[in-house]
């Protein structure tokens, strides 16, 4: 496991903290909406994280061969839910020497893992999509309009997905029911607004006395 370490001031708080590191070959983006700033000349490969939930985007952006030359091959970023302990922690995925093998693996479902000293465990992840010219030039833009259009905020370093919380599905009878408290159920539909929209509400608030 890799024991390069990048300190940000998002994690510099955390009491319990353990190391989250990517294989060869992959490149740490985002963690919990905010970027991972890398090197001049190499990627971000490891970050201090709390115990619990975290959201982290990975990607595939290595040298493989083609032929006899050696070519980049880099994928769409991957979006992780990581449930992180007191122990260190790797995101792996199987050894890939060839453009052609690459493009193989991650045309099908890809197997990513999280290598703990406790075992291995298979991470669900969601591919991320960008649209036009330029879609992954701004990947923290992205993850935000993953969040947005999925009701998802980070809380206090922590992703929560606000429509499980407030939508609840009877498996028997397929009725919905909308729970949680008020507070959650605002928290959620500000999270889907359009700035317009939020910008509307706030001028609506200002109008009215709530005190």
């Amino acid at each position: 496991m890799k024991k390069i370490l990048l300190f940000a001031a998002l994690f510099s708080g955390a009491v319990h903290a353990a190391t989250l590191s990517v294989g060869n070959n992959l490149e740490l983006l985002v963690v919990d909406g905010k970027e991972v700033k890398s090197g001049r000349f190499s990627h971000a490969e490891s970050v201090e994280l709390s115990e619990g939930k975290h959201q982290v985007v990975v990607r595939f952006d290595g040298e493989v061969k083609r032929g006899s030359k050696k070519v980049i091959y880099t994928t769409r970023p991957y979006l992780f839910d990581v449930n992180m302990t007191s122990q260190d922690a790797e995101i792996t995925l199987p050894r890939l020497t060839s453009e052609s093998q690459a493009k193989a693996y991650f045309a099908r479902d890809p197997q990513w893992t999280l290598e703990t000293v406790a075992g291995v465990t298979t991470l669900s992840a969601v591919e991320l999509i960008g649209d036009g010219l330029g879609a992954y030039s701004d990947i923290p833009a992205l993850v935000a309009e993953y969040n947005k259009e999925n009701g998802i905020i980070i809380e206090n370093g922590t992703p929560v997905d606000l429509q499980k919380t407030v939508v609840e599905v009877d498996d028997k009878t397929g009725k919905v029911q909308i729970t949680g408290d008020a507070l959650t159920q605002l928290k959620l539909w500000y999270s889907k607004a359009s700035q317009e929209e939020k910008k509307t509400f706030k001028i609506w608030m200002a109008e009215h006395d709530f005190s």
